[in-house]
């Protein structure tokens, strides 16, 4: 009986052995992330500062000091510029080591190295679209420039010192959670941030889709529904500006544009990401000097995608934002100007149909010849799992990123991508020179080197000025080009010359003494170029100029509630026509109680409101039911945006498109339409109150979360008590918002920001102070951001490197 229970108990000791080590699929062994030693317990930190008081290195050539306030922000103090950035890395890696791995394996497509099989498509659609090539041409081009190249080099040689003295109980709880180790850093992975940025920027288009709704829909109604232009554009570039150059300009074309009609297209990059951003000059501001302010509006991740820093060397003074593994400010200030960036969606990206010679794929027909084709096979190690080949084909215009082997429905499609992010690009001269300017004199030299993505650069300084320029890498085109799936074999449908810098949009001071911009259309129909893009932001940008212009003197205060200013402009522009179209004879009394709770709102989006619930589940339910025909389409193609779809029931009592498939018997007019989608709408959110306990108030009802990166739930903060929507200046939709929020004083006495963003500068979620900005971001409070030296107050570690 001994002998019995000794063989029992230890075939289960070595069955628990086998199992608490043993890696299943995608799963990390759970024996060492329970290990007390080095398991997930060792992430746990006491303090929200785990770092010794004097940290020595053989890299560095004198001492550097970092003192860290309230919220975790390091203000990095040196004599030595190299010093400064050697420091920067080592403590942005001890905040965010995981994180820049993550954002580096997403660049060069290699997640699927430590997800599995899951990434694997993500990580095929980020070779083929160019990331790592992108990258690679990036690195070898500052390379060339002897002041960044030492500063990303002593960036790097900060990180690899941090990862050097790395035990593995001392790994981010991430590497422990998904079994591997951190990899040496390098200066290639510091300048992934331009491919990173460029793919959530720049890549928005809908060539193809546009192609598709061409041909089913015929130019008319396609025109119609899928406007360039509508509306009130308020633009980005006032409408009065004029335009002294002679452009250099192509006859427009009149060729026939390849039809295909493609089932499927690449993801795009989201339609929320963008952002606001405003200025005062002295005559609007209470002050009597530049006020501003800055708000890119991104998903909303644990680790947040912005790290906060302070680096002062007799060289630089600069405070702001990065990309974590980036050593460039992005966006921030020095002790003289001021400058933000919002996206301006412009079409950097065109579709070129290839054809190849024969199945070998190693010609293609260009200008009535055949010419040799690039080729690479990419190598994908994937975890659990066998390692996977693809083969991209690169042709003059691009890399062939549709094709037999991906999305290419066989050997139907063969499409090459035209990205303008591929050319070569000097964004961090730009941003560095940004970093230590003066004046406006410099901030129009620095964006001489902006080559993308293409932003709305805004700016102020001390000494008064103000301005917004549009730099970047533009073609000149004609009208439609690019529009469209292009024919990739004649020279004539390829933009071969840019728009000169001098062309560019731009604006330095303003009559009405403001400048902003929001994502709206960049400028009237009187700017000599064609621009076109797929989506432009129709509603923020109004609201930012009429509550400036509405102000006589602005102060800071004000500055900070515009930026959290919930007013709901698409609802104050279609809810009366809804409200006055209703058929109430088709309500029964719980629909008055919903409608009467309607008819008394303010159109302002706040947490505690109910109106916006039932108005968003309304308009929701509209536009579906307007535009179920496009559901039956199984070809790739858009739906009308909301502003066309607002307008059209605005200004028309009967069209088609109110007609609903389900209903055969009946043919719906408007009233139908917007009384059956009312209905409808009241049933799906007396469903949602059944589920949800009743409350239905808007921040319960929109639930806006901060989402760990892996979608780790224990990790993530959900129902956020704040406003507003998307569309909404206060852009803080379910999972998109204001990722960073700043307003500078360019006082002539000294430069004060102020600054908050949804996350903490520690990506620990053992950290004590993990999130805890979270509801100070919900509820409008701001951090200060100072230049000058700390208070002991203020202070809360310091952190001495020292010279070996």
């Amino acid at each position: 009986m001994k002998i019995f229970r000794f063989v029992f108990f230890f075939s289960i000791c070595l069955a628990l052995f086998y199992f608490l080590n043993y890696s299943y699929q995608d799963n990390p062994a759970v024996g060492p992330l329970l290990s007390p030693h080095h398991g997930f317990l060792q992430n746990a930190e006491k303090d929200s500062i785990n770092l010794p008081s004097t940290i020595f290195s053989d890299k560095l050539s004198g001492n550097v000091s970092v003192s860290f306030d309230e919220i975790l922000i390091p203000h990095i103090q040196s004599e030595k510029h190299t010093d400064a950035y050697f420091a920067f890395g080592y403590i942005t890696a001890h905040h965010r080591l995981w994180q820049m791995d993550f954002y580096s394996r997403l660049v060069f497509g290699r997640l699927s190295e430590v997800l599995g099989e899951r990434a694997l498509d993500f990580d095929r659609l980020n070779r083929r679209i160019g990331l790592p090539m992108m990258t690679r041409d990036f690195h070898e081009r500052v390379q060339k420039d002897e002041a960044l190249k030492s500063i990303l080099q002593a960036y790097t040689d900060g990180v690899n010192a941090y990862i050097a003295q790395l035990a593995p109980r001392d790994y981010p709880i991430e590497f422990k959670l998904l079994n591997y180790k951190p990899e040496k850093w390098s200066t290639l992975k510091s300048c992934m941030s331009y491919a990173l940025l460029s793919n959530t920027l720049s890549r928005g288009e809908s060539d193809l889709e546009n192609t598709n709704a061409r041909v089913i829909l015929g130019d008319s109604l396609f025109n119609v529904l899928f406007p360039e232009q509508l509306g009130n554009l308020s633009p980005v570039i006032p409408s009065e500006r004029e335009w002294s150059f002679d452009p250099k300009l192509f006859a427009e074309k009149k060729e026939e544009f390849p039809y295909s009609m493609p089932r499927r297209t690449i993801e795009k990059q989201n339609p929320l990401n963008g952002s606001n951003n405003f200025v005062v000059d002295g005559s609007k501001s209470k002050t009597g000097y530049p006020l501003f302010a800055n708000e890119p509006d991104l998903q909303l991740t644990a680790p947040s995608i912005w790290y906060a820093s302070h680096i002062q060397t007799p060289d630089v003074n600069v405070m702001g934002v990065t990309v974590p593994g980036t050593p460039i400010t992005l966006i921030g200030f020095n002790d003289s100007i001021a400058w933000g960036v919002t996206n301006s969606p412009r079409d950097q990206v065109d579709w070129y149909n290839v054809t190849f010679r024969n199945n070998e794929r190693s010609e293609y027909r260009y200008n009535d010849q055949w010419f040799k084709c690039e080729k690479e096979v990419e190598t994908f190690y994937v975890k659990n799992s066998k390692t996977f080949y693809d083969t991209i084909v690169y042709v003059h215009h691009g890399p062939v990123v549709y094709d037999r082997n991906y999305l290419g429905e066989g050997e139907m499609n063969n499409y090459a991508m035209r990205w303008e992010a591929h050319r070569e690009a000097t964004t961090f001269k730009a941003m560095y020179q940004l970093n230590i300017a003066d004046n406006l004199a410099d901030y129009e030299e620095a964006l001489k080197y902006f080559s993308g993505p293409p932003q709305n650069v805004l700016f102020a300084s001390q000494n008064g000025d103000i301005a917004l320029r549009l730099p970047g890498n533009f073609p000149i085109k004609y009208k439609d080009q690019g529009k469209y799936l292009m024919n990739g074999s004649k020279p004539s449908h390829e933009a071969k010359k840019y728009i000169p810098f001098d062309h560019e949009m731009y604006q330095y001071g303003s009559d009405r003494g403001f400048l902003s911009s929001a994502n709206q259309h960049p400028v009237n129909d009187t700017y000599p170029y064609y621009v076109y893009a797929n989506r432009f932001e129709y509603y923020r940008g109004r609201r930012i100029n009429e509550r400036l212009e509405s102000i006589k003197k602005v102060t800071v205060d004000e500055m900070k509630r515009l930026q959290h200013d919930n007013y709901n402009y698409v609802a104050s522009e279609i809810l009366p026509i809804l409200l006055e179209v209703i058929d109430s004879s088709s309500l029964l009394p719980k629909h008055f109680q919903y409608l009467e709770t309607l008819s008394s709102w303010d159109y302002f989006n706040n947490p505690d409101e109910r109106a916006p619930s039932i108005f968003e589940m309304w308009q929701d339910h509209i536009y579906d039911f307007m535009w179920d025909e496009f559901d039956t389409i199984s070809v790739a193609i858009d739906k009308p945006n909301t502003y066309v779809t607002h307008y059209l029931i605005r200004n028309f009592d009967s069209l088609p498109f109110y007609d609903r498939l389900e209903t055969n018997e009946v043919v719906e007019d408007r009233q139908q339409l917007i009384t059956s989608a009312y209905l409808s709408a009241i049933d799906s959110l007396d469903s949602w109150k059944l589920v949800n306990d009743e409350d239905y108030t808007w921040a319960k009802f929109k639930n806006t979360s901060v989402n760990h990166l892996l979608g780790l739930a224990p990790f993530n903060t959900d129902n956020i008590n704040i406003g507003g929507n998307h569309s909404i200046v206060n852009a803080a939709s379910k999972n998109h918002g204001p990722s960073w929020r700043m307003v500078v004083e360019l006082d002539p006495k000294g430069v004060v920001g102020h600054g908050v963003y949804p996350g903490s500068q520690s990506g620990n979620p053992g950290n004590p102070l993990f999130g805890h900005m979270i509801d100070e971001w919900a509820d409008g409070t701001y951090f200060p951001l100072k230049l000058d030296s700390l208070s002991n107050q203020e202070i809360s570690y310091t952190v001495s490197f020292q010279s070996k």
